[in-house]
């Protein structure tokens, strides 16, 4: 067991119980009459690692006033949510690898796994529709519905090297942020929490969401398949601008930047190993991971004054794992 997994162990201590109970309801919802469907789905659950989106849920709810069995399904609810974006994310990137295993569209194909991911996102609102009100349900819709248009601009500005840094924010988080946002938030307003507590909550959410994908980003120029567990170099490949790219070409000037311009105008053929060369040592990485950082802290902040001292500090410690994983 390694040093990063003992200290996850730890901050998901509070909420042990409460998160098998999660994974519990995610496979009675899920399961069907189709053998096949039951067997793709079987491969979706090896694609839940950490399950970071409903143990802040759960933890920010317990840190927030305490848990309540509406908790649990919404746990199960985002997770739902979550792995229908990673397995439609997989047909965008043309991902052959996820969690150190073939995604669905490798051996299924692209039709198959949309529909897959199709499948989870209805047995999410179905049972989100379990819960006696309607604000879960719209709330988890509105953040999908950010999610989606996230994915619709990145996939708008794909090739654009002179995408801003506040564009690239804006599409992280959209397609990220939103849903760790609204995690949090749900946490904070099913524990009966009051308005700046919520707001606090959301915004936890959002910088720890932004910072995630962040790292994220970063991990697919420096990070190695078997510790990140998924297809890496797809970014430039496939032309999206990224933190450390765009940091990269708003400083590089003359043959620098040509030869970098160059790298990513090769598409399928990017030379991954020559553009981690340049963005390290342009500072680009150390640049986007110092950003991370700053997220994170911003994160944290909005901890203080939580309740429950031992959620707070798993929440805490949540944040600062994320610029800290698989590097």
């Amino acid at each position: 067991m390694t040093t990063t997994t003992v200290q996850l162990a730890d901050a998901y201590a509070p909420i042990a119980e409460p998160l098998r109970e999660v994974e519990a309801a995610f496979d009675r919802e899920i399961a069907g009459d189709l053998d096949f469907v039951n067997e793709m789905c079987d491969r979706v659950r090896s694609y839940r690692g950490k399950m970071l989106r409903p143990a802040l849920l759960l933890l920010s709810g317990k840190a927030c006033g305490g848990l309540t069995p509406e908790h649990v399904v919404l746990g199960a609810v985002v997770e739902m949510v979550h792995m229908a974006t990673l397995v439609h994310d997989d047909v965008l990137d043309q991902a052959g690898e996820r969690r150190l295993r073939p995604t669905v569209n490798a051996t299924e194909g692209n039709i198959a796994a949309v529909l897959l991911g199709d499948y989870l996102i209805s047995h999410a609102f179905h049972l989100c529709s379990s819960l006696p009100s309607s604000r879960a349900s719209r709330m988890i819709g509105a953040a999908t519905n950010t999610v989606c248009e996230g994915e619709l601009m990145q996939n708008r500005l794909r090739g654009r090297i002179d995408l801003s840094e506040t564009v690239y924010f804006d599409i992280i988080r959209r397609k990220t942020a939103a849903l760790t946002a609204v995690a949090c938030e749900l946490g904070a307003v099913f524990a009966g929490a009051d308005d700046r507590c919520v707001r606090a909550m959301r915004t936890f959410g959002d910088r720890a969401g932004t910072a995630f994908q962040i790292v994220d980003d970063v991990l697919d120029v420096v990070g190695e398949t078997d510790k990140v567990g998924k297809t890496l170099g797809r970014d430039a490949e496939l032309g999206k601008p990224t933190l450390p790219v765009i940091h990269a070409l708003s400083t590089l000037e003359g043959a620098e930047r040509s030869q970098l311009s160059k790298i990513l105008s090769c598409a399928e053929g990017a030379d991954r190993e020559a553009l981690r060369a340049m963005l390290d040592a342009s500072g680009s990485i150390a640049y986007a991971i110092g950003v991370a950082r700053r997220f994170v802290e911003e994160a944290q902040a909005c901890l203080e004054g939580l309740p429950d001292r031992e959620a707070r500090d798993s929440l805490h410690a949540l944040a600062g794992f994320i610029v800290r994983r698989s590097f």
